[in-house]
C-alpha cells in the first residue's frame, strides 16, 4: 500500500485462503495506516468528495441522501439510547445504535456540520458508559462494537483526544475482549448468521483502534479470517441458497459483505473472503426470491416485504452484474422507498454509486435453483410484468437454524397477488417470555408445537396428524429452467420416514400461465389419513368436488384438484392453538384429506389457473428435468 505506515500485523495464512488464489506465501504482512489516515472504513479519507458527486448523477441517490440527512436532524433532539434489554436480549439498542451513528456520521462527513457531529460523539458516548455490550446474547455486543467503531474511525480527526479514548477503552473492553472469552466466543465456529454478525462487528472495533492495540488487533484479524469461511461454506456452498432463508440473508450476508469491504479498503485484501465458492453467486439468489407482488418467498424465520438492501448493490458492483438491481432500482424509484430505518443505509450509497442506475435491465433468466442445507427453486413467468406467474419451493430439513417443518412447501403469485402463502416468523420474544423451548429442534421439542412452525401451518402434506421428520432432508433431484415450461422435483421420503414409503412432489409453471402441484404417494404397511394444505389470505369458496374458487381485491383464481383418489375438499382455521401463538387474521388453509389403502400408489395434481384450461400433468417420471449438480 501506498500510504505512510506505522503497523505492521503479520498473518498466518489458513489452508483455506491459500487455496482462494490469495498470496502464496506462508505469512502475510498485513500493513495499516498511521492515525493520520483515519476513516478507514469503508469510506477512505477523502473519498467523500467524489461519493457526493456521484449522489449528484442520479435523483434516486439524491433522494437516499436527503432523506438520510432528514433523519438526522430528527435525531438531534432524540435522547441516546439506554441499555434497557427485551426479555434476554440488548440488541434492539444495539441496532438503534448503529443506525444512528452510521447515519449521523455520514451525514457529517457529507456536510461537514458540526451539528451531526456534536449529536453522534453525544450517542457515542452514552453506550460507551454502559456497564456492558450484553455479552450473554453476543450479536448485542458485535452490533454496538460496529457503530462505536464506525463513529469513532469516520469521526476520529474532530473528536477530542479525551472521547477517542474512552471510545477505545469501550470498543476494547466491551467488544475485543469479550469475544477472546470462551464464555461468549461460540459464535466463533458457528455456521450460521451468527458467525458472520460478530465477527463483523469484532473485526470493525480491531481496525478502527489497531494502531493502539496492534497484537489484539492481529489476533482479531487472524481469527475472523479463520473462521467466517466456515459459515460461509456452510451457507452459499454451491449455489448461493442461504439456508437461513429471506431475512437472514439480509442480515448475515450483509454482515458478511461489511466485513469483506471492510478489509479491502482498510487492507487492500479480503483474504480470498469473497471467493468462497457459492458466496458470488447469492445475489442472484437474494434478487430471485422476492416475486413480482414485491412479496418474499418467506420461508423459515422471515418476514415478507422486499425492502432496500444494500448487499445487493455490492454484489451488482462486485459480479459486475448491474440486472441484480432490478427490483431494488424500481424501489428507489417507488414514493417514500427511503427506509431511513435501515442501519447501513449509508452503505447503500458507498457501495451503489459505483453502479450507473441506466445500466440497470431485468435479469435474463426467470428460473433459479439451488442445493445446499437449503435446496430452493425460484421461478417466473416475466420479470417487467407486476401480473406475472410466480412460484417459489422449498427443499432442505427443519434441523437448519431458523428453519421450520416447511419441506416441500411453496408460494405462488398471479394477477399481483398472492394466493399460497407463508406466515413466516412469529416474534422470538413473545414465545421465550412465556417459556417456549424455542431453539431446540429435536423432534419432540416444543418448537414444533409453536403453530406457525409446524408442517400443520405450511403448504406441504400431512399423515394421520404427525409432524415430519425433524432430521430429514430433500434435495432438489432434477430441475428444468428453460422455454415456457419451468420444472422441480424433489424426493421427499425422509420427510415422512414410518408414515409413507416414498412421497415425491413435483412443482412447476406450465406455459408461462398456471402453477402445478403433484405428489406421488406410495403408502406404508398400514391405512393412512393424508391432508394436502394451502394457506392463503384469499376468500375461499368450495365450488365442487374438485374445484375451489380463490378471490381477493377483485381478483379469482381456480384451485382444481386432479386425481383418480377419492378426495374430500375442506378449508381449516388458522386460529392459535396456545396462549403463545400469534394471531392469524384474514387467513385460511384449504386443501382435501384422503383416505390411502396400506400399501397403495396415488397421485394427486393441484393446479393455480385463472381457468379450467390446463393441460393434464404427467407423471413425475415423464417431467423433462436434469439433475442439479
Amino acid at each position: 500500500m501506498k500510504r505512510a505506515l506505522t503497523i505492521l500485523i503479520t498473518l498466518q495464512l489458513f489452508t483455506l485462503v491459500r487455496l482462494a488464489a490469495q498470496p502464496a506465501a506462508d505469512s502475510i504482512q498485513i500493513l495499516k495506516t498511521p492515525q493520520k489516515d483515519h476513516p478507514r472504513l469503508l469510506l477512505l479519507k477523502g473519498e467523500e468528495k467524489a461519493l457526493i458527486a456521484q449522489i449528484g448523477k442520479y435523483p434516486q441517490w439524491q433522494t437516499v441522501h436527503k432523506a438520510m440527512l432528514e433523519e438526522c436532524d430528527r435525531l438531534l433532539d432524540a435522547a441516546p439510547v439506554e441499555r434497557i434489554k427485551i426479555g434476554k436480549r440488548l440488541l434492539d439498542k444495539s441496532r438503534e445504535c448503529l443506525r444512528r451513528v452510521f447515519m449521523l456520521s455520514y451525514a457529517y462527513r457529507t456536510t461537514g456540520e458540526q451539528k451531526y457531529l456534536t449529536r453522534a460523539e453525544k450517542e457515542l458516548l452514552a453506550v460507551a458508559a454502559f456497564e456492558d455490550w450484553n455479552p450473554t446474547h453476543f450479536l448485542d455486543v458485535a452490533e454496538m462494537t460496529m457503530a462505536v467503531a464506525i463513529g469513532y474511525d469516520w469521526l476520529f480527526e474532530k473528536l477530542s483526544e479525551p472521547t477517542r479514548a474512552r471510545l477505545r477503552e469501550a470498543i476494547l473492553a466491551k467488544g475485543i475482549n469479550p469475544s477472546l472469552d470462551k464464555t461468549y466466543n461460540w459464535f466463533l465456529s458457528a455456521e450460521h448468521n451468527w458467525n458472520q454478525v460478530c465477527n463483523a462487528g469484532i473485526t470493525f472495533g480491531a481496525l478502527a483502534i489497531a494502531e493502539h492495540e496492534p497484537a489484539i488487533a492481529a489476533q482479531i484479524l487472524k481469527r475472523a479470517v479463520g473462521s467466517v469461511p466456515k459459515a460461509m461454506l456452510h451457507s452459499y456452498k454451491p449455489d448461493g441458497a442461504y439456508p437461513e432463508g429471506f431475512s437472514y440473508w439480509g442480515y448475515g450476508t450483509s454482515f458478511n459483505v461489511l466485513l469483506i469491504s471492510a478489509l479491502e479498503k482498510a487492507l487492500g485484501t479480503d483474504f480470498g473472503l469473497s471467493a468462497s465458492d457459492g458466496f458470488l453467486k447469492t445475489g442472484s439468489f437474494m434478487q430471485h426470491l422476492v416475486g413480482p407482488t414485491g412479496l418474499a418467498h418467506n420461508w423459515g424465520d422471515s418476514g415478507l416485504k422486499e425492502g432496500l438492501t444494500p448487499a445487493l448493490f455490492w454484489f451488482a458492483q462486485k459480479t459486475q452484474n448491474p440486472s441484480l438491481l432490478w427490483g431494488q432500482k424500481a424501489l428507489l424509484s417507488a414514493p417514500g422507498q427511503t427506509e431511513v430505518k435501515n442501519r447501513i443505509l449509508p452503505a447503500l450509497l458507498i457501495w451503489g454509486t459505483q453502479t450507473e442506475l441506466s445500466a440497470v435491465h431485468a435479469p435474463s433468466q426467470t428460473f433459479w435453483a439451488g442445493q445446499g442445507p437449503s435446496p430452493v427453486a425460484l421461478m417466473r413467468s416475466s420479470w417487467d410484468n407486476p401480473n406475472a406467474v410466480f412460484l417459489g419451493v422449498k427443499a432442505g430439513s427443519p434441523a437448519v437454524n431458523h428453519a421450520h417443518m416447511d419441506v416441500g412447501s411453496f408460494v405462488m403469485d398471479a394477477l399481483g397477488e398472492r394466493w399460497a402463502m407463508d406466515f413466516g416468523m412469529q416474534d422470538y420474544n413473545s414465545l421465550e417470555s412465556k417459556g417456549v423451548d424455542l431453539w431446540n429442534r429435536s423432534q419432540n421439542s416444543q418448537r414444533w408445537e409453536v403453530f406457525r412452525l409446524n408442517n400443520f401451518a405450511h403448504n406441504v402434506i400431512s399423515f394421520d396428524g404427525q409432524l415430519t421428520n425433524a432430521k430429514g432432508y430433500a434435495r432438489i433431484d432434477g430441475a428444468v429452467g428453460m422455454g415456457p415450461n419451468k420444472m422441480v422435483i424433489t424426493n421427499l421420503s425422509e420427510m415422512y420416514q414410518d408414515q409413507a414409503k416414498e412421497v415425491r412432489r413435483g412443482l412447476g409453471i406450465i406455459d408461462q400461465r398456471y402453477a402445478v402441484v403433484r405428489d406421488e404417494i406410495e403408502c406404508g404397511q398400514k391405512e393412512t389419513v393424508m391432508r394436502w394444505n394451502m394457506l392463503t389470505s384469499a376468500d375461499v369458496r368450495i365450488v365442487d368436488g374438485k374445484t375451489v374458487e380463490l378471490s381477493q381485491n377483485g381478483k379469482k383464481m381456480l384451485l382444481v384438484f386432479d386425481t383418480q383418489t377419492p378426495i374430500s375438499i375442506r378449508t381449516w382455521p388458522t386460529t392459535p392453538q396456545h396462549d403463545y401463538d400469534a394471531p392469524n387474521p384474514g387467513t385460511i388453509f384449504v386443501g382435501f384429506e384422503a383416505k390411502l389403502a396400506a400399501g397403495s400408489r396415488h397421485s394427486f395434481s393441484a393446479y393455480l389457473s385463472e381457468s379450467r384450461d390446463v393441460a393434464p400433468t404427467k407423471p413425475l417420471a415423464e417431467w423433462p428435468v436434469k439433475p442439479l449438480k
